[in-house]
């Protein structure tokens, strides 16, 4: 009996991984996450104060702009070729299942636990809407930096693993300031703020001012030349109003710029070889690119940390709202996940064998709510709320993400 309770805990009959080191595998990352977090939230606190509010602003644009960009660049461009990009087409196709039944988990939990007044399409996003990118990128690099991670070579690993998350965030981007965006629009009220009665709606004047749809595109003076002057002066009108209408700028980031860039290099041979090979002429570049996209992980983590000593901050949700949240996303989502890809690879749809692929359209479904729907919600006005809600779905997160990682690993190895 003994000999056998060692073989289970130990080792199994079969070569597979053990129970002990399946948990250490999926726990050692959390942990090395944990700890850099929890550094930031030591810098940031009242203590040491060496990151206040204006320097995690600033560390976050440095990371956004530059560091992220040159990861996703660097990773991205040497992991991805013309055919490996078609066989990689179900990794943006699984973010959009990701916020399809994410987003019908949310409904369903909305419709039961009923949210405040304003809060029901903003309960659905924050359950539906998960972190494809930073958090994914961040347990890659830590489960891969192990030397005894079950998917081999370590620089291959990470290599695969950056690769397979920045293909999906372009599409992440779009869903994010389009469905989003349009998801947490306020209320008719045009605020979020209603409990103190009828207030007035501050929409009208807005848009009576600056929205585009109200300009009227053809209040000509009769007497006034009709040129080719006001000609394009209707057609620059319009192209403004379309800038505007789908979001453009919001979609036109410096990390879907890296991603569409690296595509490009990736699969053009002749780009490829003049830049991202060791001995091509302009390979400097890349790895001034793989230095700077090294700084990445730490640099985020140090600022999510930082985030975390503000507290769950005031929030109009209430507990019962607020755990259906937490609830939904990191117990609910993920089963779906589980289905969705486990029936994607009974149909072929995804590289067979590629074990690290099929952990990565995984995780897509197992991380926290997505820190840019935050970014998104503070500009719709609900930004307080969004917070307090990343506050403890990051926290509870912690727990959670261990479990699902050693299932996933279970069920891979």
């Amino acid at each position: 009996m003994l000999r056998m309770l060692a073989q289970v805990l130990m080792g199994t009959e079969g070569g597979g991984q053990s129970l002990f080191s399946t948990i250490k595998i999926a726990i050692l990352p959390i942990a090395k996450v944990f700890t850099m977090c929890f550094l930031g939230f030591l810098m940031a606190s009242k203590y040491v104060n060496i990151l206040p509010a204006n320097g995690r602003k600033l560390l976050n644009g440095l990371v956004f702009t530059l560091l992220l960009p040159c990861l996703i660049f660097s990773q991205l461009g040497q992991a991805i070729t013309l055919q490996k990009m078609l066989e990689w087409w179900f990794i943006p196709f699984n973010v959009v299942l990701a916020t399809i039944s994410g987003s019908l988990i949310g409904l369903i939990v909305a419709t039961i636990v009923r949210p405040p007044y304003p809060f029901f399409k903003f309960t659905i996003i924050h359950i539906g809407i998960g972190n494809i990118g930073n958090v994914p990128l961040v347990l890659i690099a830590a489960l891969c930096r192990d030397q005894s991670n079950p998917f081999g070579d370590s620089d291959k690993c990470s290599r695969d693993g950056t690769a397979y998350i920045s293909f999906g965030q372009w599409v992440g981007a779009i869903v994010l300031y389009t469905f989003v965006f349009q998801m947490l629009a306020p209320p008719p009220e045009g605020t979020f703020d209603v409990e103190g009665g009828p207030l007035p709606i501050k929409n009208q004047s807005h848009n009576r001012t600056t929205a585009p749809e109200q300009v009227p595109l053809l209040s000509q003076d009769p007497g006034s030349n009709i040129s080719n002057v006001s000609n394009k002066g209707k057609i620059k009108e319009f192209l403004m109003f379309v800038y505007d209408k789908l979001k453009l700028k919001q979609l036109i980031q410096p990390p879907i710029i890296a991603s569409v860039l690296a595509m490009i290099f990736g699969c053009v041979p002749f780009l490829k070889r003049l830049i991202f090979t060791s001995d091509a002429p302009l390979y400097f570049f890349t790895d001034s690119c793989m230095i700077l996209g090294e700084a990445m992980i730490p640099c985020i983590l140090l600022a999510l940390g930082g985030n975390l000593v503000d507290g769950p901050g005031s929030s109009k949700l209430g507990l019962k709202t607020t755990a259906a949240i937490i609830f939904g996303r990191l117990v609910l989502v993920p089963p779906s996940g589980l289905g969705i890809v486990t029936l994607a690879d009974k149909l072929g749809f995804l590289p067979a064998g590629d074990k690290m692929f099929k952990f990565v359209l995984l995780l897509q479904y197992s991380m926290p709510t997505s820190v840019l729907s935050g970014a998104v919600a503070n500009l719709r006005g609900c930004g307080k709320e969004s917070a307090a809600i990343l506050f403890w779905v990051h926290i509870f997160a912690i727990i959670s993400m261990a479990g699902w990682i050693v299932l996933y690993i279970h069920i891979l190895f």
